[in-house]
């Protein structure tokens, strides 16, 4: 009889043992062994434009204000004519906005152009919604905020208190920038 309380007493001991020492090995395990299962860290696609400056305090009188109107703005520069690859940009902009899927509303597209006014029967036809603007100081303000060792005519993201946040290579793909836009509007409680 004493075998048999031995026996159980033991059995106890090692099922107490086992609740507070089991979480313990687990964890170390999955620090030391689990290193694959950790997630991937975070790269972003666009170039983050530091200092952020607030495009409604240095440039007060932009007509890009009033586009804006309290959504985050996805921008297209393009100084010259629009020839096949400003074309492809607008398509670019305009299937981005559509890969937002429900939160496509809170995104405006607006095409920044030089002296050389759009084709009205194209952007009509193929980009509805699209704002067009000409705005010589905004288009300089963005080449000059624009990371130097970066092609010029790129995307530009503003946010809906028009903080000039992000830039975009011109020869980006639209989910990656996508990616990059859905994480801010995650983050995001404006707009």
């Amino acid at each position: 009889m004493n075998e048999v309380k031995k026996g159980k007493g033991r059995v106890q001991l090692l099922l107490v043992a086992a609740v507070f020492l089991g979480p313990l090995a687990l964890a170390t395990w999955l620090y030391f062994a689990g290193q694959d299962m950790m997630p991937e860290a975070r790269t972003n696609h666009g170039a983050l434009l530091e200092p952020i400056i607030n495009l409604g305090e240095v440039l007060p009188v932009s007509p890009l204000h009033e586009s804006g109107d309290g959504h985050w703005v996805l921008l297209y520069a393009n100084n010259g004519a629009c020839d096949e690859a400003c074309e492809y940009s607008l398509y670019t902009l305009r299937q981005s906005r559509l890969m937002l899927g429900k939160e496509m509303d809170r995104l405006v597209r607006v095409f920044l152009h030089g002296d050389t006014a759009p084709d009205t029967v194209l952007l009509a036809e193929e980009h509805a919604g699209l704002i067009t603007l000409q705005d010589s100081r905004l288009k300089d303000l963005l080449e000059n905020k624009k990371p130097m060792n970066l092609d010029a005519g790129g995307y530009y993201l503003v946010d809906p208190l028009g903080n000039l946040v992000l830039y975009f290579r011109p020869d980006i793909d639209p989910s990656a920038m996508v990616e990059d836009i859905k994480h801010l509007l995650e983050l995001s409680r404006i707009g």
